[in-house]
Order: C-alpha cells, then sequence, then structure tokens
C-alpha cells in the first residue's frame, strides 16, 4: 500500500484493502485477548510482590470482566469459520403476504439492515429497488461491503413476520405481514459455477425510484433469468447496461452457488421447501408490536422487549445466538 504506484489500479488497490480489512478482523481479536490475559498475569505477580494481593484485587477484578469480553470475541470470532464468512454478501428482501402492510415492512427490514451496517461501518451498494404501489418495497437487493458480512448476515436468512395496528387499515386492526430476506456470498469471478450463454434470458428496462437525472432515461437495468432453474436477478445501480449484466451475472452465480448449498444443508432444504409463499409457519423470526411488544428468534428461542433498537440495527445479540446454536449442534 505504501507503494507510489498503488493507487494506479483503483479496483485491484480496493481489492487490497479489502483483504487488509480481512486480516485484521482475524488477528486483532487474537492480539486483545492476548494482551486481556496478560494484563492479569502482571497484575497477580505485582500482588505476589508486594505481599498482599488485596492492594491489585480491584484493577484484578476489572481486568478479569475485560479479559472475558475479549475471548468471547474471539469465540464468536471463531464461529466465523465457514467457507464463504469472510466474503461481502448480497442481502435481498421481498415482500410477501400482506399487502401493503408487507411492503411497509420490506421497507421496515431494509431500514433496519442500513442501520446495521452502519453500526458496523460496512459499505451497502443498492443494486435494485422495487417500490411498493402505496408505501414500502416490494423487492431490493443490496451488496454489502465489509469484514465477514456473509458469516453474520446469513443468520437472517428465511422469512420474518410482523404483527402489529396497521397504519393502513381505516379501522386501526392488527394485521400480520411476512416478507422474505436472501442472502447470497458475493463470489470471485473464478467460481467454479458455469452459466451458458444459451441458459440465461436478459430483459432490459428502464431503472425506476429516485435516483437523479439517469432514472428512466435509458434501459440500462437488467434482468436476468436462468431458464433452467427459473431464478431471477436485476441490477440497476450502474449507469451502463453493460455494467449492470456483468454484476447481474456474479449474482446469479451467487444464487445458483447457495442453491447447491441448500440441497446439501438439511436445515436449509426444510426453510425452503416449507417458505412457499412467504407467508404462515415458515417465520424465523417475529416482530410483534401489539397487543405487546417483544422480537423473537423461532430458531433458538432469543428474545427482545426493546422492539425499537432492533429496528435501529441491534442485531448481533440474535446473529451471535444463532451462529452459537449452529456450532453447538455440529
Amino acid at each position: 500500500m505504501a507503494a507510489p504506484s498503488f493507487w494506479e489500479d483503483q479496483e485491484k488497490a480496493q481489492k487490497v484493502i479489502d483483504q487488509l480489512k480481512l486480516a485484521k478482523s482475524v488477528v486483532e481479536p487474537v492480539e486483545a485477548a492476548e494482551s486481556a490475559l496478560a494484563d492479569i498475569h502482571t497484575l497477580v505477580e505485582l500482588g505476589e510482590e508486594m505481599g498482599d494481593p488485596s492492594e491489585v484485587e480491584d484493577d484484578l477484578q476489572s481486568s478479569v470482566e475485560e479479559a472475558a469480553e475479549k475471548l468471547e470475541a474471539l469465540e464468536f470470532r471463531v464461529m466465523l469459520g465457514g467457507e464463504n464468512d469472510g466474503r461481502n454478501a448480497y442481502l435481498t428482501i421481498q415482500a410477501g403476504a400482506g399487502g401493503v402492510d408487507a411492503a411497509d415492512f420490506a421497507a421496515m427490514l431494509m431500514r433496519m439492515y442500513t442501520r446495521w451496517c452502519e453500526r458496523r461501518e460496512f459499505q451497502l451498494d443498492t443494486m435494485e429497488l422495487q417500490e411498493g404501489e402505496e408505501a414500502g418495497i416490494r423487492h431490493t437487493t443490496f451488496l454489502v461491503k465489509g469484514p465477514f458480512a456473509y458469516g453474520y448476515l446469513k443468520a437472517e436468512r428465511g422469512v420474518h413476520r410482523l404483527v402489529r395496528i396497521s397504519p393502513f387499515d381505516a379501522q386501526s386492526r392488527r394485521h400480520t405481514a411476512f416478507a422474505a430476506v436472501e442472502i447470497m456470498p458475493e463470489l470471485d469471478e473464478d467460481v467454479p459455477i458455469e452459466v451458458k450463454d444459451e441458459e440465461i434470458r436478459v430483459d432490459t428496462y428502464r431503472a425506476g425510484g429516485a435516483g437523479g437525472q439517469h432514472v428512466n432515461k435509458t434501459d440500462s437495468a437488467v434482468r436476468m433469468t436462468h431458464l433452467p432453474t427459473g431464478l431471477v436477478v436485476q441490477c440497476q445501480n450502474e449507469r451502463s447496461q453493460h455494467k449492470n449484466r456483468a454484476t447481474a451475472l456474479k449474482m446469479l452465480k451467487a444464487r445458483l452457488y447457495e442453491l447447491r448449498e441448500r440441497e446439501r444443508d438439511e436445515e436449509l432444504k426444510r426453510m425452503y421447501g416449507e417458505k412457499g409463499e412467504i407467508a404462515w409457519g415458515s417465520q424465523i423470526r417475529s416482530y410483534v408490536l401489539n397487543p405487546y411488544q417483544m422480537v423473537k428468534d423461532h430458531r433458538t428461542n432469543y428474545e427482545k422487549g426493546n422492539t425499537q433498537a432492533v429496528f435501529d440495527g441491534d442485531l448481533d445479540e440474535f446473529m451471535e445466538e444463532y451462529l452459537r446454536s449452529k456450532t453447538q449442534t455440529k
């Protein structure tokens, strides 16, 4: 990075920076835990030299608590040891059953994950966004860039359920709405997934929504359909149709990779086999705002009463509990 020519190739330079961030995210928790344990040993030796351990008791207690936190963080990082856990992630939100409430719920989830990314200083790039007819969104895909983005976000994969007094019901009745969250790793160009030209159909359309002068002026947005599987991906974030097509192809390969992984993973088989219309019986998490307030993950039974904090991106505990449960079952 100190080389004078480092920034001449921006794309290559960014890859090096991403590699550095990933390496630091692995090394730093180890060094932090090692340093905290060394502090404990130093205080113990100091107490022995003074002949009165009580002199360092308060400092020792504080150091033990700090070391426990560092070791817990290190333990959690070890859980992120999957083949693709260190990669960036594509995050897709699809409104399900519930009409306009479902579209609004999808927008709430989009904001929630945006806030979570901001907390972690992750970069969020919008690949495509389809707004709802009355409110909210029907469908959106983001690329989340950050160390272990996929490792964290894979805990969010599945159907999410919202129960609340609908702001769109003139009679203020309680409604239930659903939205599905898909998580895929951003794969390298040389990923061993072959997609033949004759297996895909490419449609172009004009990008919709807010976005400046370019929006709705040219047919640059790309919708790509994989004919053998019926998988569909869309990209509209670039001004160039060529770039959108290249990005859509990367997303399609990621979807095909995830499809292959589903066939190997019994939990994913059950989740996607039951998901169907993104409705009752398949939710991984419920967000209840009425008659009481509670967010509960049905896979781990972890729950939190501060629903506003969750919608503001406070998701780490849910992710950690899920990853711990997966580690314990292996």
